[in-house]
């Protein structure tokens, strides 16, 4: 029998959705539980269906658009997020627990309560006219995607990414939607000036468990399109393995690979399983109804690779897990990417032709 979390949403409603339940974010005071008193049976449709969720829409009063990180970990050292929350609703989202920090839950909050930055473009073109900046490498989708479904609608993406040529700015994008298909024109226009590259995060090729693990995401076909499309305009392409899931969807990362490249992926990395603070209950409760049959053999095997906890957030091993199984699984990426030719030495983004393009009322120059 499934474990319902404490929540403060009917369960019945999350059709279409990651999460299972709603519970409150750990800074709240107060825990929230819903409650059935048998009093609300009207509501209920002919079909015997509830209304599924809808998506609320809030304005961020964010003053500034670019996150610095000293994280010794990872690659780059400032990220652009336009949103907060994100709609595509995969369960294991690393950036869940971030939604606690606005009050929310990490659970259906995070899907359903989403953030945005409208006033994105103007503050990044303020940041990157401040005298004293450096110009490094802007990664966008490292922590929610910038491609979510309302990207379609708000363009806060796209204006960004405008700004960025504009200002000739190096920018990496990952992102599960084949969305990004329709900013070619701006990114094959950088990518000519060394300015742009993108990967595609691909995590199974089986379409069944994309639905359920990753709900509102395109589907792995549209994904695998998306990087043969960014290759054909000539923008430099990858593939992102991440989450890697042992005894759920590791057995296919030699596939996905392979896929990627035959789709013109150049680049590859993987990223294993992360559970920090509340996803690490969010994620049971979904593997026990999703998959009950492997939900204990999978969290044993996550367990092996963090030291006998479900997380360990030490620099380094984050990312790889340490154990057996997580050699493992490094082991066959290397053996994979080799064979593949991936990882290829390339050169890095440009960042020397970084200019602040003129504005209305500024003296030209003399030289």
């Amino acid at each position: 029998m499934t474990t319902v979390l404490d929540t403060t949403i009917r369960r019945d409603v999350l059709r279409g959705r990651g999460a299972l339940s709603n519970a409150v974010g750990r800074y709240e005071k107060q825990t929230r539980v819903l409650v059935d008193d048998g009093w609300d049976d009207g509501w209920r449709a002919e079909d015997n269906s509830p209304p599924a969720l809808k998506t609320e829409v809030i304005q961020d009063s964010t003053r500034t658009i670019i996150a610095r990180n000293k994280s010794p970990d990872i690659s780059f050292d400032r990220s652009i997020n336009p949103y907060r929350g994100c709609e595509h609703g995969c369960i294991y989202c690393f950036a869940r627990p971030t939604h606690a920090y606005l009050g929310y839950s990490p659970g259906a909050d995070f899907e359903s309560r989403i953030l945005t930055k409208p006033n994105a473009a103007e503050l990044l073109a303020k940041e990157l006219s401040a005298p004293g900046y450096v110009p490094r490498t802007i990664a966008m989708g490292t922590n929610t995607d910038p491609y979510q479904p309302l990207e379609k609608k708000l363009r806060i993406t796209r204006s960004i990414l405008e700004v960025l040529r504009d200002f000739r700015h190096p920018v990496g994008i990952v992102t599960k939607s084949p969305l990004i298909l329709r900013d070619l024109d701006i990114l094959s226009d950088m990518a000519k000036m060394g300015l742009a590259k993108a990967a595609l995060s691909v995590t199974t090729l089986d379409r069944k468990l994309a639905r359920v693990m990753e709900p509102r995401a395109g589907t792995p076909a549209r994904r695998l399109q998306a990087i043969a499309g960014l290759a054909s305009a000539g923008i430099p392409a990858g593939v992102m393995f991440a989450p890697a899931i042992p005894a759920l969807n590791d057995h296919e990362m030699e596939a996905v690979l392979e896929a990627a490249v035959q789709a013109g992926a150049t680049t590859a990395g993987y990223v294993l399983l992360r559970l920090p603070l509340e996803i690490k209950d969010l994620f049971r409760e979904w593997l026990e109804a999703n998959v009950p049959g492997r939900a204990k053999h999978v969290m044993a095997l996550v367990r092996s690779m963090r030291g006998g906890k479900d997380y360990d957030s030490q620099w380094a091993t984050r990312m790889r897990g340490t154990g057996p199984y997580a050699e493992l699984m490094a082991k066959r990426f290397h053996m994979a990417v080799k064979r593949l030719g991936l990882n290829q030495p390339r050169k890095p983004l440009e960042t020397h032709s970084f200019r602040r393009p003129p504005r209305i009322g500024d003296q030209l120059s003399l030289l």
